[in-house]
């Protein structure tokens, strides 16, 4: 029998791109709602306690209604608002952090899907932290680069619809230093000092890079651009869909790179005694749908790249 998966919220941007990612297998059975019911409480009640597992392409609030909708204690959840991505007992999708963690996905009842920003910010920091290179104390500074479709429906009608000057030319926002991802930023790296965070949105579709800056005199151990380089190729060795630049960055760093996959690049520059680490992906796959696809692949036993490129 194939497994059953509903997505609740499929008319966003998130929701739409898992949609196109899972309506052409045959290997799931995609419970789809009457159009006119989507609003309709008892009838998005009845399906998602009647698939195997539920996608959540929903805002907060809207998620963690839906969560207690659920009765059937058989249904597996994956969330992907910022809802449940720092709460007890929900486990954090980012499988290439560890190979615990790809254990507990497979094995997950509750799971949150990363944030888009947080993905390269955890992409690059996790492992240094894990390999006892990057104290969790240190004065940690990033910017994250993305296309404006990460901001959703409103945000992407502005750009390609109500275009004003402003929108031409790169635009810093977070500046409250206190961004949706900042708490999984935090948490999930296990950092004790608060990262210094700035998002920036530009006039393109899809496509993120996101940067931190380190010196490497406050790093554990003689530590240089190539010797970090090395580290986080070791660390990533084998990895289907995260993958570290062979020589270290020169000339241009294109922040489109790898629009329309689920890969993600890292690529580490430098001088002497300092470096520069920068995750490139794509914020709508990677960073988003495509990282939820992955999870409900592990979740369900089957290869992680069935259905994505």
């Amino acid at each position: 029998m194939k497994p059953k998966i509903y997505i609740d919220g499929q008319e966003g941007t998130t929701g739409l791109q898992i949609h196109d990612r899972l309506g052409e297998r045959d290997d799931i059975e995609l419970l789809l709602i009457d159009p006119a019911l989507r609003k309709d409480i008892a009838e998005r009640k009845k399906l998602l306690n009647s698939a195997d597992i539920v996608i959540l392409c929903l805002p907060d609030d809207a998620a963690r209604e839906a969560v207690a909708m659920i009765e059937n204690d058989s249904v597996r959840v994956i969330d992907a608002s910022t809802a449940y991505r720092t709460a007890p007992g929900w486990v954090y999708g980012y499988p290439e952090m560890s190979k615990s963690q790809r254990e507990k996905i497979k094995t997950a009842k509750r799971l949150a899907n990363p944030g888009c920003h947080a993905v390269g910010f955890i992409s690059l920091v996790y492992p240094l932290v894990s390999l006892g290179i990057l104290p969790k104390n240190y004065p940690l500074t990033c910017f994250s680069l993305t296309g404006y479709s990460g901001g959703g429906k409103k945000m992407i009608a502005q750009y390609e619809q109500e275009k004003t000057p402003d929108l031409l030319a790169p635009r810093l926002y977070g500046l409250t230093l206190r961004h949706k991802h900042f708490a999984e930023m935090t948490e999930v790296t296990g950092l004790t000092r608060a990262p210094v965070f700035c998002p920036v949105v530009d006039d393109y579709y899809k496509g993120m890079a996101t940067t931190v800056m380190l010196h490497d005199d406050m790093l554990c151990g003689k530590q240089t651009s190539r010797t970090i380089r090395d580290e986080l190729a070791g660390y990533y060795a084998g990895q289907r869909f995260v993958k570290v630049a062979p020589e270290l960055g020169s000339g241009y760093l294109n922040s489109n790179w790898g629009a329309g996959t689920n890969d993600l690049m890292i690529t580490v520059s430098g001088t002497d005694g300092e470096t520069l680490l920068t995750a490139r992906f794509d914020n709508l796959g990677k960073g988003a749908s495509g990282a939820a696809v992955q999870n409900l692949n592990i979740m369900l036993g089957l290869p992680e790249e069935t259905g994505l490129i």
